[in-house]
């Protein structure tokens, strides 16, 4: 298991996800995100927004999330 931040995936708090693979720790914190979205969390709505923009140009979310994988298949297993 591997262990990042809610911050360390884009975030906007310290919640600690753990996981396997990138695609588990990047599934465990979209379900945050949108647990943040329904309480009405505003610093996760201003690093929503923030990621909304950086998705419309597909070349930079695709360099965004293998930088992402690249830092979680780089941490020692908790």
């Amino acid at each position: 298991m591997k262990t990042m931040s809610c911050n360390q995936l884009g975030g906007a708090c310290d919640k600690l996800f753990s996981a396997n693979t990138f695609e588990e720790i990047a599934a465990q914190s979209q379900s945050h995100a949108m647990e943040m979205f329904k309480d009405s969390d505003n610093a996760h709505l201003v690093a929503m927004s923030k990621m909304s923009e950086l998705m419309k140009d597909p070349t930079k979310m695709k360099s965004w999330m293998e930088s992402k994988e690249g830092e979680f298949n780089a941490l020692a297993h908790d």
